[in-house]
């Protein structure tokens, strides 16, 4: 009898760790679904403006819709150009304050800093637009000695900012995951506290911190509100440095503004999704670069395990 109760007991939990596991595999597959099935529908949505445009407009550096002029160029070189910038401010100041608050901050500010980190992380961006429009631009225009502080720098300033925290808080989780034992071991063979820093901790938290940089690009480039108030709104196509001080549009920005006064079904609104799908594109192409360099680094790691 006690047998049989024990046998009852294993096959119920058998039963629990099959549900478990069975929605566990359901939740990882969903968010393969749930992508393809975006993508289906922005490739669905996209596909009639090739067949609308032609290629030859597409790739002008001209967007005016009313016109029937659907130059998209102007559009991604704005989201490229202020995402860089936004990146070459992110990184160093991101990477450097995750370094500061891990390895360098004892322990009573970096448990006052690093909420404060995430609180900023989670100000909505129409306020950091809406200060960026009052305070920053005029600053801007003065200060550099330009026509106008709506500009491509202006963005890329904020969009840094936006990124900031992100990359600070999976960038200082990862580093504080390398185990005691490296900074032990460095440190008894007689490096400094900065190298142990440059020449042990940050590689061994490379993957994490590559991530923490992923995250923050792909912040950057699917911001919307920010860009909209402070970059201008001009189709203009990026040619040199000196666009980074002229206004710019971005992708998001585009689809943002006109895809609610557009109309259903007509050129410019299959073109919105064209813009939506080469905005998908570009993310994915960020994230699987990303990926790549992970998974190459985790191999050599266990070359040199092995």
């Amino acid at each position: 009898m006690k047998s049989k109760q024990i046998t009852g007991k294993e096959s119920g939990s058998s039963i629990r760790e099959f549900l478990i596991t069975a929605l566990i595999k359901a939740a990882g597959y969903s968010a393969i679904l749930f992508v393809g099935m975006i993508f289906f529908f922005l490739l669905l949505e996209s596909f009639p403006a090739l067949r609308e445009v032609e290629l030859s407009n597409l790739l002008s550096s001209r967007w005016y819709p009313i016109e029937d002029y659907y130059g998209v160029l102007p559009l991604v070189g704005g989201t490229l150009i202020i995402t860089i910038g936004a990146t070459l401010i992110a990184l160093p100041f991101g990477i450097g304050t995750a370094i500061y608050l891990s390895e360098i901050a004892p322990r009573w500010l970096r448990d006052t800093l690093k909420p404060l980190v995430e609180v900023l992380g989670g100000l909505p961006s129409v306020v950091l637009g809406f200060l960026g429009m009052l305070i920053l631009s005029p600053y801007l225009r003065i200060w550099l000695d330009i026509p106008t502080g709506l500009s491509a720098f202006a963005g890329a300033i904020l969009l840094g900012g936006i990124a900031i925290p992100t990359v600070v808080t999976v960038a200082e989780d990862a580093l504080d995951a390398v185990p005691k034992s490296y900074r032990d071991a460095s440190l008894a063979i007689g490096a400094t506290e900065w190298q142990t820093i440059w020449r042990v901790t940050l590689p061994a938290a490379r993957s994490g911190v590559l991530t923490a940089v992923m995250l923050g690009i792909g912040r950057a480039i699917g911001e919307t509100m920010t860009v909209m108030m402070v970059t201008g709104n001009a189709p203009i196509l990026p040619t040199g440095l000196k666009n980074l001080f002229s206004p710019v549009r971005t992708m998001t920005a585009t689809i943002a503004a006109e895809m609610g006064e557009v109309a259903n079904s007509s050129t410019h609104y299959h073109v919105l999704f064209l813009i939506g799908i080469i905005l998908f594109l570009i993310s994915l192409a960020v994230n699987v670069a990303a990926s790549a360099v992970v998974f190459r680094q985790k191999k050599s790691q266990g070359h040199i395990l092995s």
